[in-house]
C-alpha cells in the first residue's frame, strides 16, 4: 500500500489548521458563555428590580417599568365590557341616554396593575364636561413649572388646588391666565400624552376661562370649550397613576392636589360610605344638565378608575348609582 508522507511544509500547514480550528472553537465557546452569564446577570438585575416594583405595588404613583406597561387603548377586556355592558342594560334610562350618546362611561381594573383592563361606553364620544376638564390646566400647569416657564409660589400651589379640590373657578382662570390656552392645547396633544387627538375623536380640551366672558377657543372637531371623552379622562388617569405625567415626581404632586377632594358629592359621596379606608383622586364638573365624574379610586381591595359623562336632570343621582353598581361588579368578580 502507498503511504503519503506529508512534507515539513504540509506538516507546518496542518498544524496550523488545527490550532486555528481549535483557537476558534475555544473563542467561541468563551463567547458563548460570556453571553449567558451577560444574560443571567441582566435577568438577576431585572428579577431584582421586578421585586422591588413588586412591593410597591400599592403606593401611588406606580413605578413599572415601560416594557411593563402597555397603552390604555391596548387593555380592551372583553369580560370587563360584559360586565360594564350589564350594568348599563340593568337600567332601562341608562340605556336609552347610552344609545342617544347622552351618557359615556370609562372603566379600568387596576387590581392587578401589570394586567390593567379597559371598557368603556361610547367611550370616544366628545361631549361638554363643565369643570372636568380643569385636570387640563392642572397637567399644564405642572408641565410648565417643571419646564421653568411657570414659577411655583405659594400662590400658584394655592390655586392649583382650589382649581381641582374645590373647583374653583376664579383659581382655575387665574391658572389659565399664566399658562394660557395656547399652552392648554399644546399639552393635550403632546405626542407624550395623546389626551386630545384630532385622529382619534378629541379628548380633552379647555378653551374657555372659567366663570367670565372673554377669549373662547372651542377644540378643532367640535367647538366645544371644556371637552372631553371617557377614554382620554381614563387615559389621564391610567398615565397619572404609573407616573408618566411629566415625571414620577410630578404625578405625585398631582395626585396630592387630586386627593382628599372637598366636594362630596356623585361619586364622592358614595364612596364616602362604602370605601371610607380608599384613597380617593377625583375631578367632577356640573353645567345645567351636563354632569360629569371622574375617580381614581385606591384601596387595598379597590383599584379602578371610572370616568362618568352625562347629559340628563338626573345626572347627580345617576352618578351616585353608576359608581355604587360598578363597585359592587368589582367587587363580586374579586371573591368569585
Amino acid at each position: 500500500m502507498h503511504r503519503t508522507t506529508l512534507t515539513p511544509v504540509r506538516k507546518r500547514f496542518f498544524r496550523l489548521s488545527v490550532t486555528t480550528v481549535f483557537s476558534l472553537l475555544v473563542f467561541t465557546l468563551l463567547a458563548w458563555t460570556a453571553s449567558r452569564s451577560m444574560q443571567a446577570h441582566t435577568a438577576r438585575k431585572a428579577n431584582m428590580t421586578f421585586e422591588l416594583t413588586d412591593e410597591s405595588l400599592n403606593n401611588l404613583p406606580l413605578q413599572l417599568p415601560d416594557s411593563l406597561l402597555c397603552p390604555l387603548n391596548e387593555l380592551a377586556d372583553a369580560q370587563l365590557q360584559k360586565q360594564l355592558n350589564r350594568i348599563l342594560k340593568s337600567n332601562p334610562k341608562w340605556a336609552a341616554l347610552a344609545k342617544s350618546k347622552k351618557l359615556s362611561i370609562g372603566l379600568v381594573d387596576m387590581r392587578d396593575p401589570l394586567h390593567a383592563r379597559f371598557a368603556g361606553i361610547n367611550k370616544k364620544e366628545m361631549v361638554y364636561a363643565a369643570s372636568l376638564p380643569k385636570i387640563a390646566v392642572l397637567l399644564t400647569a405642572v408641565q410648565a413649572i417643571e419646564n421653568g416657564e411657570l414659577e411655583e409660589t405659594p400662590e400658584v400651589k394655592q390655586d392649583m388646588r382650589l382649581m381641582i379640590a374645590k373647583s374653583n373657578n376664579a383659581a382655575t382662570t387665574r391658572m389659565i391666565d399664566r399658562v394660557g390656552m395656547d399652552k392648554i392645547a399644546e399639552v393635550m396633544q403632546d405626542p407624550r400624552y395623546h389626551l386630545y387627538d384630532r385622529k382619534n375623536k378629541g379628548g380633552l380640551w379647555v378653551g374657555k376661562a372659567y366663570g367670565r366672558g372673554g377669549v373662547r377657543k372651542g377644540d378643532p372637531l367640535r367647538n366645544i370649550s371644556h371637552a372631553a371623552t371617557a377614554e382620554q379622562v381614563c387615559r389621564y388617569y391610567y398615565m397619572l397613576a404609573n407616573g408618566q405625567l411629566v415625571n414620577p415626581e410630578r404625578s405625585r404632586q398631582m395626585l396630592d392636589i387630586m386627593g382628599d377632594p372637598e366636594l362630596h358629592h356623585k361619586f364622592v359621596n358614595v364612596l364616602d360610605r362604602i370605601a371610607p379606608d380608599a384613597k380617593v383622586f377625583r375631578k367632577s364638573g356640573s353645567w345645567k344638565n351636563w354632569h360629569a365624574d371622574s375617580v381614581l379610586v385606591w384601596g387595598k381591595d379597590r383599584k379602578y378608575i371610572l370616568v362618568g359623562l352625562a347629559e340628563t336632570p338626573e345626572g347627580e343621582q345617576l352618578m351616585r348609582e353608576l359608581i355604587r353598581r360598578v363597585d359592587r361588579a368589582l367587587m363580586a368578580s374579586r371573591n368569585a
